[in-house]
C-alpha cells in the first residue's frame, strides 16, 4: 500500500432494527460512487434471524416458527446460511472500498477473521479459524461472518457474541453447520462482557489489521 493510511469513519448506531441497518449500509455504499467513504457501522439489533444466499429458500413453517418466538426474520444478499442477531452482540458492518486496501475478497475475509482472533486474544481467549466460516473457540462459534462485495465495495460483516442470550441459537442450526455450538466472550470468561467493553478492543484490532486510521463519524438521520 502506497501513500498514507486509509481513513475509516466509525459510526456508532446503537440499537437499530436490521432493516434500518440495511438501509444505512446502502447509503454508505452509494457514497463510494462519488468518493472514498470507508466506514465502520457499529450496532446491536433487536432479536432477528437472517438468512444468506442459498439455492433453496428456507421452508415457510420454519421461518414462521422463528417469528412466533418474537424475532424478526430477513432474507439477505450476504454469504452464509441462517444466523441470529440480538442484544449483547457486537455487530460491525464495514463499508470499505477494497481498492484502498487489497483487491481480494479472500484477503478481506481473512483479515476480518484475524481481527476477531486478535480481539479474543486481548480478552485472554484463544480463538481460531476452521474450514467453516467465522471465528471459533474450540468447536463453538464466537463470531459469525457473512459479507457482500460489489465492485470491491463491501457490506454486511460480522457479529461477535459478547453477552448475548445464547438460547436464541437453540432454535436454528447456526450458519447451517451441524454438530457445532456457539459461545460468547462472557461464556468463555465466566463474567459479563458487554458490547461497550468489547468495542475499544475491536477498534484497536481493526486499526492494526487493516493498517488504517479511525475517526469518529456522525450518526446519520433516521430514514
Amino acid at each position: 500500500m502506497q501513500g498514507s493510511r486509509p481513513v475509516v469513519e466509525v459510526v456508532r448506531l446503537g440499537l437499530v432494527s436490521y432493516q434500518e441497518a440495511l438501509r444505512l449500509q446502502q447509503v454508505y455504499v452509494n457514497r463510494h460512487r462519488s468518493a472514498l467513504a470507508h466506514t465502520l457501522l457499529l450496532c446491536q439489533h433487536p432479536p432477528v434471524y437472517t438468512t444468506g444466499i442459498r439455492h433453496k429458500p428456507y421452508p415457510a413453517p420454519l421461518l414462521d416458527r422463528l417469528r412466533l418466538l418474537g424475532a424478526d426474520v430477513h432474507r439477505t444478499n450476504r454469504g452464509g446460511l441462517i444466523t441470529f442477531h440480538g442484544p449483547g452482540q457486537l455487530v460491525c458492518y464495514p463499508v470499505l472500498n477494497l481498492c484502498s486496501f487489497k483487491k481480494s475478497v479472500r484477503w478481506y475475509v481473512c483479515e476480518l477473521e484475524r481481527t476477531i482472533i486478535s480481539v479474543c486474544s486481548r480478552f485472554g481467549i484463544e480463538a481460531s479459524t476452521s474450514p467453516h466460516t467465522g471465528v471459533w473457540v474450540r468447536d463453538n462459534k464466537i463470531c459469525a461472518i457473512g459479507i457482500h462485495c460489489g465492485r470491491y465495495v463491501t457490506s454486511h460483516g460480522f457479529a461477535l457474541n459478547c453477552n448475548t442470550d445464547m438460547s436464541w441459537f437453540s432454535h436454528i442450526v447456526p450458519c447451517g453447520i451441524e454438530g457445532k455450538g456457539v459461545t460468547s466472550l462472557s461464556a468463555e470468561l465466566q463474567r459479563d462482557v458487554s458490547v461497550e467493553e468489547a468495542v475499544p478492543q475491536l477498534l484497536d484490532a481493526f486499526r492494526e489489521r487493516f493498517n488504517c486510521q479511525l475517526r469518529d463519524g456522525q450518526t446519520p438521520e433516521p430514514g
